[in-house]
């Protein structure tokens, strides 16, 4: 699924069910020794992803650990981008020759849990919008899809910048005929707008987006 949704330069891997077999470094098994065995195995799949992914593109085997904020910290020379679901793990690396920075997120086809988290992740000006497509499309969860965008944006985002970005700092507009969306950035920026694609597949919403 994610590789539909990303350029040729991209190398990702996915997995429907996670591993029974422990592939972690040491460094890694300390993150999660007290978490639960789902959060485990998890936390295991998707990187054992991610390592095949970076095999593809010649890169070693290495621990992939979070950094103060969470964001997964790549092999020298690699950007790269990881995900999981219920039901869905990915992870998707470039060489930083080709690629300044990429995001995918993966969500269930589900509406947002209530109205106060649709009033987290969008604006006013998004809320019409998000019901115009329900209402010609009601086969996709529009708020999830948007706040799906919404991560990959900041999964792009923060590699370049460092920084937060809220989930009121950034306005989408999802173009259901193209499959794509436009993210407008809307505090100070390396990039002011990013262009993302999506789908919606098997119960699960999935986007991606690059900046070279």
């Amino acid at each position: 699924m994610i590789e539909e949704l990303l350029p040729p330069s991209v190398s990702a891997v996915e997995s429907f069910a996670d591993d029974t077999t422990d592939t972690l470094f040491p460094e890694e098994a300390a993150l999660v020794a007290r978490a639960v065995e789902t959060r485990r195995r998890e936390f295991a799949t998707v990187r054992r992803c991610a390592r095949e992914a970076l095999a593809k593109l010649g890169a070693p085997a290495a621990p992939i650990l979070p950094d103060p904020k969470g964001a997964p910290g790549w092999p020298s020379g690699f950007i790269g981008s990881m995900t999981h679901c219920a039901g869905y793990r990915a992870a998707a690396v470039a060489p930083g020759t080709a690629l300044a920075a990429l995001g995918i997120d993966a969500e269930p086809n589900l509406p947002l849990p209530d109205d106060g988290v649709t009033a987290l992740v969008t604006l006013p000006e998004e809320r019409p919008h998000l019901a115009a497509l329900a209402a010609r499309h009601p086969e996709v969860n529009w708020d999830r899809l948007l706040f799906s965008a919404k991560e990959t944006v900041y999964k792009v985002w923060y590699p370049l910048t460092r920084r937060w970005l809220d989930f009121h700092e950034a306005t989408i507009t999802m173009d259901p005929s193209s499959s794509t969306f436009t993210a407008r950035i809307l505090v100070d920026a390396p990039f002011t707008t990013l262009t993302g694609n999506w789908l919606s597949r098997d119960g699960l919403l999935v986007t991606a987006a690059t900046k070279t």
